[in-house]
């Protein structure tokens, strides 16, 4: 068991380059993580790290025992976790990444019931914008749009992630009219930074076919780093907001704006949940992933976030 703990220990430190950040990530001190690497080493009579002030880096017999032990350390975890439930029923932690607003607005109101169903299961749920490392971060799943699917990593698909132009009635009185999307080169634009780049990307317009697509010419009168924050500024009368259907929808059905060239959206992809690939998924996991996809459709947000 001694010798299991030092695997963990050096293979968290590899993936992370540090023993402070592994013994953070592991619940440890920096010191007993250095420690038990030491006696690792000591063990296998090679040096696995070459160590500095400022860096840790592998040696050439690191990376080749890194190699040879990731995977099975990761096998023999899920196998554990798959195992480690109370009276046959999923438990654990369950540390899950999602954006600040979505998660709020549409799985938050899902933990009540979850934890019905699953009380042994401990959300550990973290709110932020940008795309994790779920594999290095050790998150067991992810949701949100737009994101590169990193090796080893999985999706499935929960709703369309549509972005359409929404500004207020007051706003649409008072400029010119918008019939065509080369309108638009005349209006001001509330548009949405990018989490990762903190840029406004370009967008193509896409109409009722996807071969019929135009490029977005808005102004940039301002930029958010927020949709809800963007759909907030666009109700006061101040320009025309590019956001994801999720955070438009409740101010379309409250009637506090209204689509802008209805029959034009912009197509990103999917909204998915995401989780690692394994053929023995922790059951913990397997319970949130079955259990997001379910209530999706049964409320269906698939539906209600498509822009067509």
């Amino acid at each position: 068991m001694e010798t299991f703990s030092s695997i963990e220990c050096f293979v968290r430190s590899a993936e992370v380059g540090s023993f402070a950040e592994a013994a953070r990530r592991l619940s440890l001190t920096p010191a007993a993580v250095g420690k038990s690497v030491a006696k690792l080493e000591a063990r296998l009579g090679v040096r696995l790290f070459q160590r500095s002030t400022r860096s840790l880096t592998l040696t050439e017999a690191g990376q080749l025992f890194l190699s040879q032990v990731s995977a099975s350390l990761t096998n023999i975890q899920n196998a554990v976790a798959h195992l480690a439930n109370a009276q046959g029923r999923p438990a654990g932690t369950l540390k899950v990444s999602m954006g600040t607003v979505f998660g709020r607005l549409y799985v938050v109101p899902l933990l009540g019931e979850f934890l019905r169903r699953y009380p042994e299961i401990n959300p550990d749920w973290h709110f932020d914008n940008r795309q994790v490392d779920l594999i290095g971060q050790g998150f067991d799943a992810a949701i949100g749009g737009g994101f590169e699917l990193p090796p080893g990593v999985v999706a499935r698909k929960l709703a369309p992630a549509h972005r359409v132009l929404l500004a207020s009635a007051e706003y649409l009185q008072e400029h010119p009219a918008i019939t065509e999307p080369e309108d638009l080169q005349h209006h001001d634009g509330i548009l949405i930074r990018s989490p990762q780049t903190g840029r406004v990307r370009s967008w193509q317009l896409t109409g009722h076919s996807p071969q019929h697509c135009r490029p977005l010419t808005l102004k940039v009168r301002m930029t958010m780093s927020d949709s809800d924050a963007a759909c907030a500024t666009a109700a006061q009368g101040l320009g025309i907001a590019l956001v994801s259907m999720p955070f438009a929808a409740n101010y379309l059905e409250a009637g506090t704006l209204q689509r802008v060239l209805p029959d034009w959206y912009i197509d990103d992809g999917s909204i998915s949940i995401y989780y690692a690939e394994h053929k023995l998924l922790p059951g913990k996991t397997r319970a949130f992933v079955d259990f997001i996809i379910e209530q999706f459709a049964e409320q269906g947000l698939g539906q209600r976030f498509s822009a067509i």
